[in-house]
């Protein structure tokens, strides 16, 4: 067991650090990054001026190795003497952009917002709290509404319950997000006035972003728990329990439920990631307050720093998930551990 959760910390690791690299060439790709944070007026001789006062001109390896650790270990650790007078002399002036010299990502800093001009990670944190929430609520209405379809399409094999539950998996795992925003919008927000269309004032207001987030996480829970339950309910120790009158009710939930319950939590967890980390559609199509709508402002403003912390935030947050519900897995179920 703990060779294999040493494995995977080293495995979420490399994968993170692969991320981050991704993360840092998001800027890089852009070109020149001193021609995106200079006024559109600006002529190319102060652009160049300034991406040598910045340090992008600098060899690649460098500036990734500031991302990381920081200006100032970076330019400690080479005797840059020089560039941190630069960068002092920088951050003494007012009219210049407060994006000289950031801590790194080991400290969390990936330096100030454009458009903001406040810390991009603290920005993003001030989100995050939202779009945690609608993925715990969406998660929450998947399992409560997955698990009892499933068990009872699995238990009424072949029967309009069955058929139903199976349909409506389908319908879900088919339905594209916007496009089911939009319809519930529409159908209770507009014709029925029930509901509003964005915004977060007070609880109800995360009812409509919820379902939609939750929909395909609904359809593939319910789907593994109907095969899941169907693999179970056709075991010995099961067929046992049944011929000893236990009532029906007992078999398939103290019997046949939990054992089939494995793999759900795994998928479960695995759906809560996704949640923490793909909801931009759903933030966007409701205006929701969370991490992807601050991104999909952040992208049409090219504030490249507040994108660069939500995308490391996110990821990190679901290799993070990832990794405990593995290690969950293996010790719900020691054969993985040993595989």
């Amino acid at each position: 067991m703990r060779t294999y959760i040493i494995r995977r910390c080293l495995q979420s690791f490399i994968v993170f650090g692969a991320i981050l690299i991704i993360v840092f060439s998001m800027l890089q790709i852009t070109g020149n990054p001193a021609a995106v944070l200079m006024p559109l007026d600006s002529t190319d001789e102060d652009i160049q001026a300034f991406s040598k006062e910045m340090g992008f001109d600098q060899p690649i390896p460098i500036q990734f190795a500031k991302f990381i650790l920081g200006s100032d270990l970076v330019d400690n650790l080479l005797g840059s003497e020089r560039e941190k007078e630069k960068v002092d002399e920088l951050e003494r002036d007012p009219d210049a952009p407060k994006i000289v010299r950031t801590k790194g990502v080991i400290r969390g800093d990936f330096g100030f917002s454009y458009r903001h001009e406040i810390p991009a990670m603290g920005l993003v944190l001030e989100h995050f709290p939202n779009t945690v929430l609608l993925a715990l609520v969406a998660v929450l209405i998947a399992v409560v509404i997955s698990i009892p379809a499933g068990v009872l399409s699995a238990t009424f094999r072949n029967t309009w319950i069955d058929y139903t539950s199976s349909v409506g998996a389908m319908f879900g795992q088919s339905m594209p997000n916007f496009w089911l925003g939009l319809v519930l919008i529409i159908v209770f927000a507009v014709y029925l006035g029930w509901l509003p269309t964005s915004g977060y004032d007070a609880w109800y207001y995360i009812i409509l972003p919820s379902i939609t987030a939750g929909l395909y996480a609904t359809a593939r829970i319910t789907r593994l728990v109907r095969s899941q339950m169907l693999d179970v309910l056709g075991m010995d120790y099961v067929r046992t329990a049944r011929s000893k009158g236990i009532v029906e009710w007992l078999v398939v939930v103290r019997h046949a439920l939990k054992n089939a319950s494995i793999p759900v939590v795994t998928l479960v967890g695995f759906e809560l990631g996704i949640l923490l980390g793909g909801t931009v559609v759903t933030e966007a199509v409701f205006a929701w307050p969370g991490v992807g709508f601050l991104v999909v402002d952040a992208i049409n403003n090219q504030d490249y720093p507040i994108v660069q912390a939500a995308v490391a935030l996110l990821a990190f947050v679901f290799v993070f998930v990832n990794l405990v519900v593995d290690i969950l897995y293996a010790w719900l179920d020691p054969r993985i551990s040993y595989s």
